[in-house]
């Protein structure tokens, strides 16, 4: 009687185990990457963990990738729609797929060698189960534990989930890439992975793919993720993050921004016109809709104001700064309203409102600069335009960084301007300095060498072309400049291959050849020296005549 109690214990214990085994098969898909050009890629499986479209799988099927779907147990096709981390060392990733799931539950307690576990195959019809025996295990990360097999495993299996006798998944199937073995990966680790913050869209592995990553659920932090996208430089990419983000956050005004962006960029302004009176009706934050409007009105009409759109103009730009000023009213929103005047060429009145600012919590160096921007166009006396520039200076932080450095050179330009060669050149060394190794344009260097040779600095003067030309080696106006100061110097030899590569570069470029014909005629070569002198009258220079007669 006990034997026979005995075995029907153990039958329901088999029943048992085989109706979780088969539960968890339930959860088990397949996996097809493609290419861009929609051929395929690769194919794998993997499992649900999550009921609103997580899952676990393999990484390598998803390098290269473009998109990929999913097929689940009962046949029905699902989007992978981002990942939501990988790791390639152990060749493994959690994503997202478009679609309510049925989840298979993870093991929380590891199996042991020697224990039996069961590989669940995908199906879309009776499961594929088969048992195996762990060999080994090893642990890492001092909590996860990798399990070794056999090699020999069902065909087609790779991705496909180990579960224990209670039908939980112990991890996924893999094939070593150095030698036979099979081996699994704890589905806890995977399961474990999240996007914390908006810069692991920089991870290495997951620039490998055009499948975006899943936004972290902090707002701030996937706006950062929003911005990091762009910054990628992959504009088909770029827009599966915005189309996300907008799901994401449907009132938020982050990602109808960037979809105008994009739609001001193709010259779509009247789809980027919808997009911000959707954003405006739909974003919890009013002001920061319409003034974000206003911003996207007022670039496209300085930068693109050969390409009219009848129903944007300055004037819209300020209408909308002006709403969101009411609805919020920050300093901010006048400040915006006051460059959109200045940009009408109101200097006056730019000038009264950026004035009125500087007495506002937001006053800074940008007001007072502006306000000089205003005073220069209305063509104020030089001193009223220092005392704003010098104002723009004090009212940056302290000591001054970077954040002051462009009201240096703003300064040391209207020294320039003026004459002041000295307290320019003061001026823009210390913008040099402030500017701690970040990029300078040629134009800064070879302003300042024009300065620096009005109060003999020529050793400078020299440093600076030559750095002006580093950055700009096609601009003939830069080696003219370099071939005169040799010529000043009689540096005959230097002057000659300056011009001459002046004239290489812009063969219809007059001052070359004047500057070689006298470099070579100084140099004793009056044959070369003649010949350059007479292309230089050829092309309407009248200096030309003068050196021909002087030389002779």
């Amino acid at each position: 009687m006990k034997r026979i109690m005995y075995i029907a214990i153990a039958l329901m214990m088999a029943c048992n185990c085989n109706a979780q085994i088969e539960r968890s098969a339930k959860s088990v898909f397949s996996l097809t990457t493609f290419k861009k050009d929609g051929s395929i890629l690769a194919s794998s499986h993997g499992v649900f963990v999550g009921s609103d479209g997580e899952a676990i799988s393999i990484w390598t099927p998803f390098i290269g990738a473009d998109h990929a779907t999913v097929i689940d147990a009962l046949g029905n096709e699902m989007e992978v729609t981002s990942i939501i981390q990988a790791n390639e060392l152990y060749d493994v990733c959690k994503f997202q797929v478009s679609g309510k799931t049925k989840p298979a539950p993870i093991a929380s307690i590891p199996a042991a060698k020697g224990e039996k576990i069961w590989i669940i195959g995908y199906s879309n019809k009776s499961p594929q189960v088969d048992q195996r025996n762990i060999q080994r295990t090893e642990t890492f990360m001092d909590k996860y534990t990798y399990y070794i097999f056999s090699s020999n495993i069902p065909d087609n299996s790779e991705g496909c989930p180990f579960v224990n006798s209670k039908g939980e998944v112990l991890g996924l199937l893999q094939h070593s890439k150095t030698n036979e073995d099979i081996y699994a990966t704890d589905a806890r680790y995977i399961n474990d992975f999240k996007v914390k913050n908006g810069l692991y869209i920089n991870e290495p592995a997951l620039k490998q793919t055009a499948i975006p990553v899943a936004f972290p659920e902090d707002h701030d932090q996937a706006s950062v993720m929003l911005t990091l996208a762009h910054d990628q430089g992959d504009s088909l990419k770029y827009v599966k993050y915005i189309n996300a983000f907008l799901k994401k956050y449907p009132t938020a005004i982050e990602g109808y921004n960037a979809q105008a962006e994009n739609q001001i960029n193709a010259n779509d302004f009247a789809g980027a016109a919808t997009t911000m009176e959707t954003a405006i009706s739909k974003a919890t934050k009013k002001d920061e809709a319409h003034s974000a409007y206003s911003r996207l009105i007022f670039q496209k009409e300085i930068y693109k104001s050969q390409m009219p759109y009848a129903s944007w103009n300055l004037d819209k730009a300020l209408e909308e700064a002006k709403e969101a000023y009411k609805a919020n009213p920050l300093p901010i929103y006048q400040h915006q309203q006051a460059q959109i005047v200045f940009a009408k060429a109101d200097y006056n009145t730019a000038y009264d409102m950026f004035m009125s600012l500087t007495k506002t919590p937001l006053r800074n160096g940008e007001l007072f600069y502006e306000a000089a921007q205003c005073k220069t166009q209305l063509k104020a006396p030089h001193k009223d335009i220092m005392e704003l520039l010098d104002s723009a200076i004090a009212a940056s932080p302290q000591p001054l960084n970077q954040i002051g450095a462009p009201y240096v050179l703003a300064r040391g330009t209207e020294y320039f301007n003026a004459g002041e060669y000295k307290n320019s050149v003061i001026d823009f060394n210390r913008y040099d300095s402030l500017m701690n190794g970040r990029p300078i344009s040629s134009e800064f260097y070879y302003t300042r060498e024009k300065a620096e040779m009005q109060i003999h600095q020529y050793q400078q003067a020299l440093n600076d072309i030559n750095r002006s030309i580093l950055l700009s080696r096609d601009q003939p106006t830069l080696w003219a400049e370099k071939a005169s100061i040799h010529l000043r110097f009689n540096q005959l030899d230097d002057a000659i291959k300056s011009a001459t590569i002046c004239t290489q570069i812009a063969p219809e470029y007059a001052d070359g050849y004047i500057l070689l014909g006298v470099a070579q005629m100084t140099n004793k070569n009056k044959v070369e020296g003649e010949k350059a002198l007479l292309k230089a009258k050829e092309l309407g220079d009248a200096r030309a005549d003068e050196y021909l007669k002087k030389y002779k």
